[in-house]
């Protein structure tokens, strides 16, 4: 846990995935490019075809299907878990959803983390089942000129949602807290003022009714580097590596001391950080 001196912050909170991870035997194939589940795979790397999916509508062909792949039965059990619970959690989803339709609530829900951390494939987990007249992904390009002589947060004013509406950011206004004072594109000054003013533009937000719920998914250099990897021998995911990820490396130690420095300030009982083990 992460702790904090000001009385008004309570401890972060930081959720373990209970999702399969590679290199383990038999998990989830990642045939989306997202890290999210399509399949089994075994140590091989042999994918389930289609037709040993049927063969597994009746006991023994389940049995039978297990012994000729030499599957790795708790890998299967936890895979079958993962997806049983998924299911669940995304049907909740969907009633969250009519509530905040029917309530007129205005749901913010940023996603941050490293390069690498399964901030988009998660969205996409999010989002695969709701109602997209009622929902919206904000994923920003670089400002424009016009954008980067306005006040920072402008741009990100225009994508709040609106009544009845869930908004996702695939990175928000906190680019400015972590990645951008990291990678040089903004002044120290600039960083300053931003950890200055977040809170209470939080704060205006809370109060006017808008709920923001910020994530941070969380891995290890180890991890990334093993991502990094795969993106580059995949050519269905090199269009996820950009220069930040290549930098992102050598940069760790930059990375993880504005990390804890945005937690430090900006961890509040009306906006407060979420981090997950991804």
């Amino acid at each position: 846990m992460f702790a904090h001196k000001d009385s008004s912050q309570d401890e972060l909170e930081i959720i373990p995935t209970a999702v399969p991870r590679q290199g383990d035997g038999y998990h989830v194939a990642d045939t989306n490019g997202d890290g999210m589940a399509a399949g089994l795979i075994g140590e091989a790397g042999k994918a389930l075809t289609e037709d040993d999916l049927r063969r597994i509508n009746t006991p023994r062909g389940l049995i039978q299907l297990i012994k000729s792949k030499n599957v790795d039965l708790e890998e299967v059990r936890k895979t079958l878990l993962y997806e049983q619970e998924l299911r669940q959690l995304q049907v909740e989803l969907v009633r969250l959803q009519r509530w905040v339709q029917s309530d007129g609530q205005r749901i913010a829900i940023l996603v941050e983390g490293r390069d690498a951390a399964g901030k988009g494939g998660t969205i996409r987990r999010f989002t695969e089942h709701l109602n997209p007249r009622a929902m919206r992904v904000v994923a920003l390009p670089k400002p424009t000129d016009d954008e980067r002589g306005q006040w920072y947060f402008q741009r990100y004013i225009r994508q709040l949602p609106n009544k009845g509406e869930i908004v996702f950011f695939d990175r928000s206004w906190y680019n400015r807290a972590v990645v951008e004072p990291v990678m040089g594109f903004c002044s120290k000054k600039e960083h300053q003022r931003f950890l200055q003013q977040v809170t209470e533009f939080e704060h205006m937000l809370y109060e006017d009714g808008v709920t923001i719920i910020k994530f941070w998914f969380s891995i290890s250099k180890e991890e990334q580097a093993k991502r990094f990897d795969a993106r580059r021998q995949n050519p269905l995911k090199q269009w996820k590596l950009s220069p930040v990820d290549e930098k992102a490396q050598e940069m760790w130690d930059s990375y993880t001391r504005f990390k804890e420095e945005m937690f430090s300030k900006t961890h509040t009982t009306f906006s407060p950080w979420i981090i997950v083990k991804a």
